[in-house]
């Protein structure tokens, strides 16, 4: 397949001009991320079926001919695994695409699983064996190779060719709308504020603290991923998250304490020691009343383990009456977060009854396939 290099605005202007009359646009991008927090965008690729166009966005400085046909809402936009793709949109340019399908979503609910990569889904339907060699490599070094810009074009343009097959199949099986959805939940998640004040309960084992070293732990959170925004590194690189627990454990006065901490890395106290001894500071200011409660674990709530297996053995059910498998109903996640909404614990107060938000389970397709019944069936078999 020929393909055009875009480098300067014009061009692009003139090439998305001409897209804005397509009704399907298979997407890619290439890109970086090894030191730094955000991606860092190669290069942007497009197919409307007649023209492939690889856009360079290190050339172009104005890519707002391209954004624009991410929002119009006319032309359907196909990516596979789009979840990094969607972060890129979103920090180049805080663009939020619209009428946006996720083709390995799509290959999910015809039974192909959840993770499908694209050369596999490729080689399935066309038997062709892609070369990944290259995905890998510097896309933000300049020149581009030969090998680099064909197989970036090879990635729209096999997207291009099976996607009205896919959507064919998906169509008669019934299952388009949920797809639909399913890359909208993923759309909004990635475009949904980040609650600086929740970052602490991600961090592994912050279950083991009290309100105390958990309202310090919240502190030291929230001052990490301010630093790794404000000098776009990964967060790791800012202070590893077994110093911040070691931390936040221990409540440290002086550098000669904190170096002295079991589990804490001796860079972190180096370079970030006094940081984080302002950041202990701060947090030490806070009222007893105000500090986090005690994080409950579902998987210590009486029962859990049994209650599980029968939330899973009703959705088992429910899948094989529909033809769908259990990891597109719901994830193990998905499961514990309606167990933490219905017993109510303070894990998860944004899904709290009180609130009135609810759990992935309770939301669109879901609710309406089995939702309302596993509510049900918790209701009356489970104790909240």
């Amino acid at each position: 397949m020929q393909y055009q290099l875009i480098e300067d605005f014009n061009s692009l202007q003139m090439l998305c001009q001409q897209y804005s009359t397509a009704k399907v646009l298979a997407i890619d991008t290439e890109f970086v991320r090894t030191r730094t927090l955000y991606p860092k965008l190669g290069l942007l690729q497009i197919f409307d079926g007649e023209q492939l166009a690889l856009i360079d966005p290190i050339a172009i400085e104005d890519l707002s001919p391209f954004w624009q046909l991410l929002t119009d809402n006319a032309i359907t936009k196909v990516l596979h695994a789009c979840s990094e793709d969607l972060e890129v949109f979103l920090t180049s340019a805080n663009c939020k695409p619209v009428n946006l399908i996720d083709s390995q979503i799509m290959m999910s609910f015809l039974g192909y699983g959840l993770s499908m990569g694209y050369a596999a889904m490729v080689e399935h339907f066309t038997g062709i064996t892609l070369d990944k060699s290259e995905s890998r490599t510097d896309w933000t070094k300049r020149p581009l190779t030969q090998k680099q810009l064909t197989y970036a074009s090879a990635d729209v343009e096999h997207l291009f060719a099976i996607y009205p097959k896919l959507l064919a199949e998906i169509t008669e099986a019934g299952f388009l709308g949920y797809a639909e959805q399913e890359s909208q939940v993923l759309i909004e998640r990635k475009f949904s504020p980040i609650d600086e004040n929740q970052l602490y309960r991600q961090i592994k084992l912050a279950w083991r603290l009290n309100p105390k070293q958990l309202n310090t732990l919240q502190y030291l959170a929230k001052w990490r991923y301010q630093q790794a925004k404000k000098r776009d590194l990964p967060l790791g690189f800012v202070v590893k998250e077994n110093t911040l627990m070691a931390v936040a454990k221990y409540n440290p006065q002086s550098l000669s304490a904190m170096n002295k901490i079991d589990g804490a890395e001796v860079l972190d106290i180096r370079h970030r020691g006094k940081d984080m001894l302002a950041v202990i500071k701060q947090a030490s200011q806070v009222n007893e009343a105000d500090y986090p409660q005690k994080i409950q674990r579902l998987d210590e709530y009486p029962g859990y383990k049994q209650i599980f297996k029968k939330v899973k053995d009703l959705i088992i059910t429910i899948g094989e009456k529909h033809d769908l498998a259990i990891e597109n109903l719901a994830s193990k996640k998905q499961i514990n977060q309606f167990l933490t909404w219905h017993f109510d614990l303070n894990d998860a107060k944004h899904l709290s009854r009180e609130t009135g938000n609810h759990p992935d389970i309770l939301h669109g397709w879901r609710n309406e396939l089995f939702g309302q019944s596993l509510k049900h069936f918790a209701n009356n078999n489970f104790t909240a």
